[in-house]
């Protein structure tokens, strides 16, 4: 479990199985890393069949044996408790009120999970995300220090 590629896939399995993506086409491991991610891991050096085996593989590892390694692998489990999301929710962005959808820049898209209102002035929209002690996703605002809980969407 010490390898760095697949250490990176298995973080984009726990992304991948997320009941919004189940109705959309697998996107694949080139659209689930950055394109940091992705070359850091060699990935960009196979060709298209390769890729489309490795994609077959997460796929099939994601629903039978990734659920199981977040349960019981020690390293899995520090890693998932360890993320933490920086980005910017794209514009127009006023805050929230409810049921709001956050667009973040990197493609994922949160929704507000618990009640509550925030009215957000000014054009920085930098945001963190990271796991609370009950294992809930919380989104803050940098610039002002609000925090929401919220539900990956995608």
């Amino acid at each position: 479990m010490r390898h760095p590629l697949l250490t990176s896939i298995l973080f984009c399995a726990a992304f991948a199985t997320t009941p919004a993506m189940a109705a959309d086409a697998f996107p694949g491991v080139e659209k689930l890393m950055s394109a940091e991610q992705f070359e850091a891991a060699g990935l960009h050096k196979l060709t298209p069949a390769e890729r489309e085996a490795l994609d077959r593989w997460l796929v099939s590892y994601t629903a039978e044996e990734a659920p199981e390694m977040l349960r019981s692998n020690p390293e899995v489990r520090a890693a998932e408790e360890s993320i933490r999301i920086e980005a910017n929710i794209k514009p127009p962005f006023e805050g929230w009120s409810g049921d709001t959808l956050f667009y973040l820049d990197n493609g994922q898209v949160w929704r507000q999970r618990l009640r509550g209102r925030y009215v957000h002035r000014g054009e920085d929209t930098a945001v963190v995300i990271e796991k609370n002690l009950l294992g809930f996703y919380k989104m803050t605002v940098v610039t002002s220090g609000k925090s929401i809980g919220v539900t990956r969407v995608r």
